[in-house]
């Protein structure tokens, strides 16, 4: 099969289209022939060598969301038949043309998605149902602000948190990424190379952040947020923790975090059953739509990352196979 492999760790071009032998699958697995992948930030970071990938799994292929098309099925496999049409959470080896993954992460493609749409949520909404819903505890009728909202997570997070009912805030760099935000459903969007988003919503007051920068947001975030608020990191760019602990036990925060990456089996199936269940209905039904800002075919995937490092993106980048 033809793969994307990581040659060496480095810049964009050390991305190279090879031949590698199609996967082995186990008994509880099948074998999906890839249609599309996700490109996600975390991919770069493992391209780079700062990312180091979960115990068990190849660093060579990246790539942790795909769609495609079951070829067969392992022994033990009860919910997937070879030509069932679903989308999939790995922990790696999305770059290619095939790749092996446990039943439990599998899910099925959303009526009326096309492969590339579905290759997009994967990733995207099991992070953002995990960190918002389960662990921010986001409710309705509560002020949610997310960092990066026109990102894959971010344009997730509005919609979804739109669709259960909370209010939501959001930050970006530029006034197009604050306007697509609006559109989302975001109530106000600050443009943070303009203004400061502490100041703007320190009177709004926030009950559950999703922040991706850490670093001196830290403070900021703790500023705005309300008696009893959550701030749930799901990355950083600065990994410090800059907070006036007494501020913290005044006004009773939660601050949390979690990657997803290197969960077990069976806690991803469970994450993947939930979702099924709360964010399909809202996708098949119109509420939720993947936003796809490019794609890309599979050799192109060095151009594909350049577009993701230039963060030019509002939305999703995809690599068609």
């Amino acid at each position: 099969m033809k793969a994307i492999v990581i040659t060496t760790a480095g810049d964009a071009d050390v991305l190279k289209l090879v031949e590698r032998p199609v996967p082995e699958f186990s008994d509880n697995e099948v074998l999906i022939r890839v249609k599309a992948a996700g490109i996600n930030r975390l991919d770069i970071l493992q391209r780079q060598g700062k990312y180091p990938v979960p115990p068990g799994v190849s660093a060579e292929i990246p790539g942790m969301e795909v769609a495609g098309i079951i070829e067969r099925c392992g022994s033990n496999v009860k919910r997937w038949m070879p030509g069932d049409k679903i989308c999939a959470l790995l922990a790696g080896g999305g770059y290619a043309e095939y790749v092996a993954i446990d039943e439990g992460s599998v899910l099925p493609i959303p009526a009326g998605l096309s492969f590339a749409e579905a290759s997009s949520l994967p990733e995207t909404v099991f992070t953002v149902w995990h960190n918002l819903f389960q662990r921010g505890g986001l409710k309705a009728g509560e002020n949610f602000l997310v960092h990066g909202g026109s990102s894959g997570i971010g344009t997730t997070a509005i919609q979804l948190a739109k669709a259960f009912g909370s209010n939501v805030y959001a930050t970006a760099g530029t006034d197009a990424k604050c306007r697509a935000c609006l559109e989302l459903g975001a109530a106000i969007c600050v443009n943070y190379k303009q203004a400061d988003f502490s100041d703007i919503l320190q009177d709004v007051g926030i009950d559950v952040i999703l922040d991706m920068i850490g670093g001196d947001y830290t403070p900021k975030n703790i500023k705005v947020l309300r008696p009893e608020g959550r701030l749930v990191f799901i990355n950083s760019k600065d990994s410090s923790l800059q907070a006036n602990v007494f501020t913290i036990m005044q006004k009773r925060l939660s601050i949390t975090g979690s990657t997803l990456r290197a969960r077990d089996l069976k806690f991803k199936a469970q994450l993947a059953s939930e979702v099924f269940h709360h964010v399909w209905p809202l996708i098949e039904t119109g509420i939720f739509k993947p936003v796809i800002y490019r794609r890309f075919s599979l050799d192109q995937a060095s151009q594909a990352h350049t577009t993701m490092e230039s963060s030019e993106h509002i939305g999703k980048i995809v690599l068609e196979v």
